[in-house]
């Protein structure tokens, strides 16, 4: 398997090193080499318009033009793409100042699960997953107190929750209404396995504070 760690410039603090694993391509967006210094990495390399950050001083950086269509994560997952990317973990892309970076993230994780790559987006609090028709997503307790399902693309149809506290059979998400938020694991403590049949869902895990 292929895998590629992506740093974005939101802060990145020690527990999240667990996300980077040996031999992954280790790529940093714009501020995002100043994460991976704090935490004494080295990326294989930088990407960025860097209007946040001036550029690393030694390296392989390649810098994008400031006026573009992708934000510097967007490159970088479409070089994860034409590198033959298998999984993606996007790490400081979650939070911070700008909500519309945030947003965009998200965009970026859905861009990439669509290309047939397995996507997680993680903070200090919470992991976000995509879901597509045609696959099956089995959700471990692990540490998490909640999981949410968001639909991403109009409604989200067909969705099947097994497993949790409010299962779900055939159930339709809509934007406008947030039913799939703050589900639960059962007492006992099993996997939950969710399926839809048309759609996309975003899939996020949350701790307790």
């Amino acid at each position: 398997m292929e895998d590629w760690v992506i740093v974005s410039a939101c802060p990145v603090g020690e527990t999240m090193r667990r996300y980077i694993t040996p031999g992954c391509h280790l790529v940093a967006c714009d501020a995002g080499w100043r994460n991976l210094q704090r935490l004494g990495l080295q990326p294989d390399l930088v990407v960025g318009d860097f209007d946040s950050a001036p550029p690393p001083p030694e390296g392989d950086t390649v810098v994008l033009p400031h006026v573009k269509d992708d934000t510097d994560t967007q490159y970088a997952a479409r070089l994860a793409v034409e590198r033959g990317a298998d999984r993606v973990t996007i790490l400081g892309a979650l939070g911070g100042a700008r909500l519309e970076h945030t947003l965009a993230n998200l965009s970026t994780g859905l861009w990439l699960q669509k290309r047939g790559v397995q996507v997680l987006l993680a903070d200090e609090h919470s992991e976000i997953r995509f879901l597509l028709p045609g696959s099956a997503l089995t959700l471990e307790r692990e540490d998490w107190q909640y999981f949410s399902l968001f639909p991403l693309e109009g409604t989200a149809e067909g969705v099947c929750v097994q497993g949790a506290f409010y299962p779900l059979q055939d159930a339709t998400l809509h934007p406008d209404f947030p039913l799939g938020v703050s589900n639960e694991w059962m007492a006992e403590g099993g996997p939950v396995t969710i399926r839809l049949a048309h759609g996309a869902l975003a899939v996020i895990c949350t701790r307790a504070d």
